[in-house]
Parts: C-alpha cells; structure tokens; sequence
C-alpha cells in the first residue's frame, strides 16, 4: 500500500468518524434523531458545525443556542430561530417565561 492509499484511507476513516459524531451531536442539540442525509453543504454542516464547533469546551449547548437565536432573529431567520426555541423548550433549557423574555429583549434590539 502506498503513502497515497494509507492517507487517503486514513482520511475516510476521520471524515467517517467525524460524520458519526457530528450526527450524534446533531441529535442531542435538537432532542431528535435528524438522520443522514444527502450532499456536499449536509457534509459540512454535519462533519464541521457539528462534529468540530458544537463540541467545542468553552460553551454549553443553551449558550450557543441562545448565540444562535439572537443571529437569527438579527438576521430575519424566523425559522432558524423557531427551531432553536422549540429545542431549547423541549429539552429543558428554557421554560415559557425565559422565552418571553428573549423576545421582549429581541424586539428591542432586532424589531
């Protein structure tokens, strides 16, 4: 086996370990299990946001969801925003009236 072959498989091997964390993650960030799916842009989010930044020590899964939810709602992505607030009520991050506040705090901030 060449020094080519070796790399290459050794970099199936990662990409493979990699996905299956990254699903993994995937399903304990959204409280379900999300399943493989197709193409080069599912990849990357599964095998880098997933697999590499959302198992990151520095924050736990409410900081960085409640991150995401104010560059959502910043940014106009009322469905991203729905999804990480629907998540964070099912999992027990927020209740109703944490909820009630982002958005009183949101709507001062982001309209």
């Amino acid at each position: 086996m060449s020094g080519d072959e070796r790399t290459s498989n050794g970099d199936r091997e990662a990409a493979t370990d990699r996905r299956a964390i990254g699903l993994a993650r995937m399903a304990e960030v959204y409280g379900w299990d999300v399943g493989d799916g197709p193409g080069d842009f599912f990849s990357m989010t599964v095998e880098h946001l997933f697999a590499e930044v959302w198992t990151r020590p520095q924050m736990d899964d409410r900081e960085r969801r409640l991150l995401l939810i104010g560059m959502a709602i910043g940014g106009g992505l009322d469905d991203v925003a729905e999804l990480q607030i629907d998540a964070g009520l099912r999992l027990g991050q927020f209740d109703d009236d944490f909820v009630r506040e982002i958005v009183i705090m949101a709507t001062h901030y982001a309209g």
